[in-house]
């Protein structure tokens, strides 16, 4: 799983998985563990056609209890009411389209769709089908019809299926349903609140090859991005040349830019609807004057050249400058600091001269290239702390939960 997805800090959250008959029912056993990696317990439910392709005994070997299979072969009389007395969500993945009209028809002719039709939590639905059967107006009014009773839908996607056909209707990326799942049991503390996240390098071009740039990943801002998503807000991921999967979502917008400029027309455009900016992209403070159009030959400077630098912009300084009242903004800092003392000077410096209301600070070392990060934050309330080592998806649940106090 990607770092900025590695999210944890369900425990004592339980999501029940109901699997059905599909080519992509083993693609379900791999989310027992990443639901469990996040501190969650997971059960789980086989129908009979998903029994056909995986067995029961695989979800019990990762973990998953209880598993469940038909009515009546179990060791209690109430199986089918069990995961709505104690399951906090369900996920149906893969979804078939029978499961999907009889919930939607209210149907309960077996162990799941019992299951289902007593579970008053949140439902995710994930499908998986042949194009034709995702398409069939008879599949269409039932999925319709079921987002109009709350069911959250993931995918399908489009491309080529297992019997070869090509269309919506494939399984989706098994991080999104991941995510979808960790959303259902996420309380949704920054509904209503837009929130603005700048990540990753930006690169400044100095001929048609060429470019200055710097080492950032932006894993830091997309574990924000994803976080606050999965709190209820809808986010702006404003990235930089990064190689990075993020949601897919009706609240998750990414937007691409290349150089710092870029980056900037953007953010502005972006930054009047944001409640919140958290300015965590490593921008950089020059760019090369252009050599112009082509790629500049060896031999024109065989003896070596001198490259004259320009400054860019300062995107979290001049936003914070242009912000209305209400709006909170945050902003990050990666020093070249030997202690923790110089760490903690270098934010305070930059909390007042950026105008920030917060902001988190990290040595180069312990940022760069990291899963994890050991950050100093401050705020313009006075508050300091030096927080340890810990994953960055936790680093960032705990800043967003910092803001929320702002």
């Amino acid at each position: 799983m990607d770092a900025h997805l590695r999210f944890h800090g369900f425990t004592g959250k339980r999501l029940h998985l109901g699997v059905c008959g599909s080519v992509a029912a083993f693609r379900a056993a791999e989310l027992v563990h990443k639901w469990q990696d996040a501190g969650a317990g997971v059960s789980a439910t086989l129908t009979h056609a998903a029994r056909q392709f995986i067995t029961p005994l695989t979800f019990e070997a990762l973990g998953a209890s209880p598993v469940y299979g038909d009515m009546f072969g179990g060791q209690t009389p109430f199986e089918h009411l069990e995961p709505g007395q104690t399951a906090h969500a369900l996920v149906l993945a893969p979804a078939s389209a029978d499961m999907l009209a009889r919930l939607a028809a209210g149907r309960a002719e077996d162990m799941l769709s019992c299951q289902a039709l007593a579970f008053d939590g949140p439902i995710v639905a994930a499908p998986a089908m042949n194009p034709r059967m995702w398409q069939n107006p008879a599949t269409q009014a039932n999925v319709a019809l079921l987002r109009e009773r709350g069911v959250t839908f993931v995918g399908p996607e489009s491309g080529v299926v297992a019997c070869k056909d090509e269309g919506p209707g494939r399984f989706a990326d098994l991080r999104a349903v991941y995510l979808a799942g960790l959303k259902a049991l996420t309380p949704q503390d920054m509904e209503g609140v837009t929130v603005l996240v700048t990540l990753g390098p930006t690169r400044e071009d100095w001929d048609d090859v060429r470019f200055w740039t710097n080492a950032s990943t932006g894993t830091m801002g997309a574990a924000l991005a994803v976080a606050a998503w999965l709190r209820g807000a809808r986010v702006h991921a404003l990235c930089g040349p990064v190689d990075l999967w993020l949601p897919a979502d009706p609240c998750f917008h990414r937007h691409d830019a290349r150089s710092a400029a870029d980056m900037l027309d953007k953010a502005k455009n972006l930054w009047p609807t944001a409640d919140i900016g958290i300015f965590t992209a490593a921008v950089a403070d020059f760019r090369p004057e252009p050599h112009g159009p082509g790629k500049f030959k060896k031999n024109l400077a065989e003896d070596g050249f001198s490259l004259r630098f320009l400054p860019n912009q300062d995107i979290l300084r001049l936003l914070a400058s242009e912000r209305r009242e209400g709006q909170k903004v945050a902003g990050f800092a990666a020093e070249a600091a030997e202690t923790s003392d110089a760490l903690a000077h270098a934010v305070r410096r930059k909390l007042v001269s950026k105008g920030a209301d917060m902001v988190v600070g990290n040595k180069l070392a312990d940022g760069f290239g990291r899963g994890s990060n050991r950050v100093f934050v401050a705020d313009i309330k006075g508050r300091e702390e030096l927080w340890p080592d810990q994953p960055k998806t936790d680093v960032a649940w705990n800043i967003l939960s910092w803001l929320r106090t702002l």
